[in-house]
């Protein structure tokens, strides 16, 4: 929402409750929607139906709790510090404070995203006009005397002027500060809702009333009741019509290029998508169901066996690993025929890649069929010393002999660009290397096995690969940190080590002259790592699950 339309929503809640009713109404109503997850049904019912999404945010004292067992000093100070002037923020006079004044009372927030209003786009129709989103805001009321009380302590506050209007029985009171206007309702002494345009909240009235709901919307309603399994919910999100949101995402924007319709029948493959965020012992774990529409879906996830893992080292500072990318492959070629763009772009490719007698289909991406890892290995030699890593693409293949002829063709065309190939033995193993007079190699492949063939980024990473000492990835204590909790089997791996990666971003701050702030620093310092990984049940659903891994609490 924009800043002038929210920069009055909490006078414009606490304006509502005084003028919706008095304290005699509310002493006997004590209780309401508990402010956890489970509330988020009964939100729903109060959205209208044309919502294209939603978002239930917890307000559960318990489960935000659970965040305090994470952080050193340092970053905890970054977050008091935003604390303080989350509070600055939500009055004139600092008289209000969320711990005191809104914590007791607010049961839940539910955002919903609504189609623009007519009369909104019929204003907005002029040329290389945006159309804002049509925001609703369902705010649960779990303690109607502190709502009261709340209300009572803004009556106080200077600079808001307050309009009412009844539509269909129910108040509406619009609140004009410095900035536009909001609108906003009490229903039922359970829920207040919140927009910046008034018929938002007509039609949440209408809702409330016995139109259709968010919560009759084909597919919401079991996304609302089952969700996402994630301990300690913080949020959801619920899009039970993927493709109409996109749609009407664009639509709103007439500054986007249009998409094509084929391009929007790929769009189309996600049907619905339910995600959820919650707090458990590793961090904060996200995770993500779409459901798609098998008729459409050229591509589904395949289980990965994870050996890649045991083949790269154990300082490893990010991988991403997968199963099958000649695949992937096909399932792009596949959907080009109905993307004239996208036929193009690969006939191009083609084409460019014919010019130095190589296929792009047969000979680059037909071999790699197996297990594959992409990973960046930290290394300060040759010529990796200026950014301290390097990179190394490890493919597993059944067709050893296509892999190694179209290495030989690439050998090949570079020695005809006068570039120096040399074959040396490291660790008992044939490598090739690109060389650089004196910066070493920039370039090296061979194979770790009869079907394991790499190829590094930097002389140094090909000696890591083929003279490994040391520990494997898979048995370090930050990847099995990061990783161990995650969904198994799936299709894959990223995994980001933040230890390893926050000397490097300092470095590159440095080196472009902005140093990273100190608030920066100590929140990173408190993060151990990111794994994502995904995996397909059927070829009816993909599964993504994320953790933002975080290091115990540390200090005072």
């Amino acid at each position: 929402m924009p800043e002038s339309k929210s920069k009055f929503l909490i006078p414009a809640v606490g304006t509502a409750l005084v003028v919706a009713g008095g304290i005699a109404a509310y002493m006997y109503f004590k209780g309401g929607p508990s402010g956890d997850i489970s509330s988020a049904l009964g939100a729903a019912k109060v959205v209208p139906d044309e919502a294209i999404l939603a978002t239930y945010i917890s307000t559960d004292p318990k489960v935000w709790a659970k965040l305090e067992q994470f952080g050193t000093p340092e970053a905890q100070k970054v977050i008091s510090k935003g604390l303080e002037d989350l509070n600055k923020n939500l009055s004139s006079d600092n008289s209000i404070s969320y711990e005191k004044d809104l914590k007791p009372w607010v049961g839940g927030v539910m955002i919903a995203m609504l189609p623009p209003s007519p009369a909104k786009t019929a204003a907005q129709n002029a040329p290389q006009a945006s159309q804002e989103p049509n925001i609703l805001m369902v705010v649960g009321i779990k303690d109607k005397i502190s709502a009261l009380n709340f209300a009572n302590k803004l009556k106080a506050q200077k600079g808001v002027k307050v309009q009412e209007a009844d539509y269909k029985g129910e108040k509406i009171i619009e609140t004009t500060g410095k900035g536009e206007p909001n609108y906003t309702a009490v229903l039922n002494n359970t829920h207040i809702v919140i927009a910046p345009e008034k018929q938002a909240v007509e039609h949440a009235i209408d809702t409330y009333k016995g139109e259709p709901s968010f919560a009759t919307k084909e597919g919401a309603n079991s996304m609302l009741t089952s969700g996402v399994n994630v301990d300690n919910t913080l949020a959801q999100i619920y899009v039970p019509d993927y493709g109409s949101m996109v749609q009407q995402l664009i639509a709103a924007n007439p500054n986007t290029t249009p998409i094509p319709p084929q391009t929007m029948k790929q769009l189309k493959q996600m049907k619905s998508m339910v995600a959820g965020v919650g707090i458990d012992n590793a961090g904060v774990r996200m995770k993500a169901v779409a459901k798609l529409d098998p008729q459409l879906v050229k591509y589904q996830y395949q289980n990965t066996s994870a050996q890649v893992l045991s083949q790269l080292p154990a300082d490893t500072i990010a991988l991403l690993s997968g199963q099958g990318i000649s695949n992937w492959w096909s399932a792009l070629v596949e959907q080009s025929k109905d993307v004239p763009e996208l036929r193009l772009t690969l006939e191009q490719a083609r084409a460019q890649l014919k010019l130095v007698n190589l296929d792009l289909d047969k000979e680059i991406f037909g071999w790699m069929d197996g297990e594959f890892g992409f990973a960046a290995i930290p290394s300060n030699q040759g010529v990796l010393a200026q950014v301290g890593f390097g990179g190394a693409l490890v493919f597993h293949t059944s067709d050893r002999k296509t892999a190694e002829a179209t290495l030989n063709k690439l050998d090949d065309l570079v020695k005809s660009q006068s570039v120096n190939v040399a074959k040396r033995s490291i660790g008992g193993k044939e490598v090739t290397e690109w060389q650089i007079p004196q910066q070493g190699a920039l370039l090296a492949h061979g194979w770790l096995d009869n079907d394991s063939v790499f190829v590094t980024i930097g002389g140094p990473i090909a000696e890591t690969l083929a003279d490994r000492k040391g520990q494997s990835l898979d048995g370090s204590d930050s990847f099995k940190a990061v990783t161990n909790t995650l969904q198994k089997p799936n299709g894959g791996y990223f995994f980001l080590d933040m230890d390893k990666t926050a000397p490097l971003l300092n470095r590159l701050a440095t080196a472009q002259q902005q140093p990273m702030t100190p608030e920066a620093s100590a929140i990173m310092s408190s993060i151990r790592g990111l794994g994502i990984t995904a995996t397909s049940p059927d070829k009816t659903t993909t599964q993504v699950e994320m953790l933002l891994a975080l290091k115990p609490k540390t200090g005072n």
